[in-house]
């Protein structure tokens, strides 16, 4: 049986309100497996939370960063050590300085909504 997606949010938020929630439920909605990060590391849509992207011991599909990117640039090399196929960056979280150390990691970024792509299909087709 072939190993499902996965998914790592950054920024993952237990309130349903939140963009990062509703990624959350989406992505398990499309059958992925799904890793919320919050530093808090409360649960999310019933899913245990890590509280650093470096507690992540599985491979990773995508790395999905909902944090601003002052968080996102100094976790560059941990996001490049999880050697994920995207680095998906939602609107807000992106900056010149971050992709550019992102791609310098060689790693493929994509800027768009997490929400609008999954509702069109499998986001890694982008990959």
């Amino acid at each position: 049986m072939p190993r499902m997606p996965t998914v790592a949010i950054l920024g993952a938020s237990p309130k349903p309100d939140r963009i990062s929630h509703q990624a959350v439920q989406r992505y398990r909605a499309a059958g992925w497996t799904v890793i919320p990060i919050n530093p808090a590391g409360e649960a999310v849509d019933g899913l245990p939370a890590l509280r650093t992207l470096d507690e992540v011991t599985t491979p990773v599909d995508i790395v999905c960063l909902y944090v601003n990117p002052s968080i996102g640039l100094p976790l560059v090399n941990v996001i490049a050590a999880r050697k994920p196929r995207l680095v998906w960056l939602n609107p807000g979280t992106e900056s010149p300085e971050l992709i550019a150390a992102l791609q310098a990691k060689g790693l493929k970024t994509i800027e768009a909504c997490t929400l609008v792509v999954l509702a069109q299909g499998d986001p890694l087709r982008l990959a």
